[in-house]
């Protein structure tokens, strides 16, 4: 006899995540802790600091129309979720010489949230 065994798999859902971050919580994080300063839309304007989105993938200081520091502009940084985990730690350490008032995020989970949330934020 040949028996055949079906596997069930849940359903997956295609959104990426960050060291098990939570697009939601991110989302929500991202408002409180940066919305001040930045937006997170299509075409979204700039602000204190530039528009977010399509931050993963990019490179520093080139979104249109912001005046970026000279140390952020000639960084040559790409914005990968690894790099950002590291900028988002503490930004003044990571860039010395940006303009960001930012004292960063000490909670490992904050960051994992809030750069899952980014990665979404793509066309």
């Amino acid at each position: 006899f040949l028996y055949l065994i079906a596997i069930h798999r849940p359903h997956q859902d295609n959104t990426m995540s960050f060291k098990g971050g939570d697009v939601k919580k991110g989302e929500k994080l991202a408002q409180q802790r940066a919305g001040q300063c930045h937006t997170f839309a299509d075409g979204g304007a700039n602000g204190v600091g530039p528009n977010l989105f399509g931050i993963v993938g990019r490179t520093s200081g080139t979104v249109p129309g912001f005046a970026y520091s000279k140390a952020n502009a000639d960084s040559g940084v790409v914005w990968t979720q690894d790099v950002l985990d590291s900028y988002l730690t503490n930004p003044k350490k990571f860039m010395p010489g940006n303009k960001m008032a930012f004292a960063g995020l000490k909670k490992e989970k904050d960051r994992a949230d809030i750069i899952s949330f980014l990665e979404t934020l793509k066309a």
